[in-house]
């Protein structure tokens, strides 16, 4: 019998499998199987599929014997295509001692910049392959989680009143029980991350953090530097809170902020930005932004508009000048929504405080 859904994601759970006796229709992600040779060779692997699993030749050879299907690896990538896992901050950054560009982070984001404009249907096709891979690895993580989207500008400069409020909002968002999802870059979406990080820690914790933070301001003129305070912060208050940044290569000029305890990066930002909004059942809150800020409030109006996920979102935006006079979104969302499942379910509001309430009585 093929077991069609069972994914192995890790050494520990491959050798869980094997000690059961057989591999028949598992499906083996990104696992280096170099050191498990023997185990390879005296199971059944039949309508296995191993992807990007580095192995021995006369392993490989035995399995795809079997019948098995053997994508082998990819080399010379500085992503792994086929990854099981989402990634951790820690893994994005490695080689951060040398400098920014020496991290996986820059140096995927460099092949992206060599290969996206190429035209070759090997380049995207690995581009595919991963961005597939990752949102598998989203889904399992938040498999049962109340996930509560925080959407907002890179701008927003650490050391500001609104940086401070987005982290205080992020804060009170997982205190809550909800699990706090951003775009996984800078500004609005680190603060809200951070809020999250140090939601376990006593609350002058954050304050504290803020002023470390302020003290490199923005990720511009340097990435080492603004990710450095970051870690700096994280190992002044270890084992912090979980959440989840969704940024992009797409966007790769924009760093994956350290404080979203799990990374789901992707190269196709539409994939990224629908992904999100998907995911953000329990609801969206809109910090002050720009034109991307915009576009995500009416990719999740449209979905909401016309039911097509089921019951409509509750959607927030916060800054009732911001979203009523210097872009007025606000105005044409409740348009869409009057007379509609929808109308229920938006709010403006004027300050982050207010929004753990809003958000609670939407629920």
């Amino acid at each position: 019998m093929v077991n069609a859904d069972i994914e192995i994601e890790t050494l520990a759970a491959f050798d869980q499998v094997v000690a059961r006796g057989s591999l028949s229709g598992y499906r083996i992600q990104a696992v280096n199987l170099l050191e498990r040779t023997f185990a390879l060779l005296s199971v059944d692997t039949s309508a296995a599929v191993f992807l990007g699993c580095a192995m021995e030749p006369d392993a490989a050879a035995k399995v795809r014997g079997d019948g098995a299907l053997v994508f082998a690896p990819v080399p010379d990538l500085p992503f792994n295509p086929y990854r099981g896992l989402l990634y951790s901050p820690e893994e994005l950054f490695a080689g951060l001692g040398e400098g920014y560009e020496a991290t996986q982070d820059a140096q995927t984001y460099a092949w992206f910049q060599e290969t996206k404009a190429d035209a070759d249907v090997f380049s995207s096709m690995l581009r595919s392959v991963h961005d597939d891979a990752i949102s598998d690895a989203l889904d399992e993580h938040l498999a049962g989680a109340r996930v509560a989207g925080v959407m907002g500008g890179h701008a927003m400069a650490r050391g500001s009143a609104e940086y401070r409020g987005a982290a205080e909002l992020g804060r009170a968002l997982t205190r809550s029980g909800l699990t706090v999802a951003t775009g996984g870059g800078p500004g609005a979406m680190e603060a809200a991350n951070l809020g999250a990080y140090l939601a376990p820690a006593p609350d002058a914790a954050l304050g504290e953090a803020l002023e470390l933070l302020a003290k490199v301001p923005s990720f511009t003129p340097s990435v080492s530097d603004w990710a450095r305070a970051a870690f700096a912060v994280r190992d002044r208050w270890p084992g912090g809170g979980d959440s989840v940044g969704i940024p992009t290569w797409f966007y790769g000029h924009e760093p994956p902020n350290p404080f979203a305890g799990h990374i789901a990066k992707y190269f196709a930002n539409a994939t990224r930005e629908d992904g999100l909004l998907a995911r953000s059942g329990a609801g969206v809150v809109f910090l002050p932004g720009a034109a991307g800020t915009v576009q995500e409030i009416f990719d999740s109006a449209t979905p909401n508009y016309y039911a097509s996920r089921g019951e409509p979102a509750p959607v927030i935006l916060v800054g009732r000048a911001h979203w009523t006079e210097h872009l007025p979104a606000w105005p044409l969302l409740q348009a869409l929504a009057r007379g509609r499942a929808m109308e229920s379910r938006i709010a403006l509001v004027d300050s982050v405080d207010e929004v753990p309430d809003v958000l609670a009585s939407m629920s």
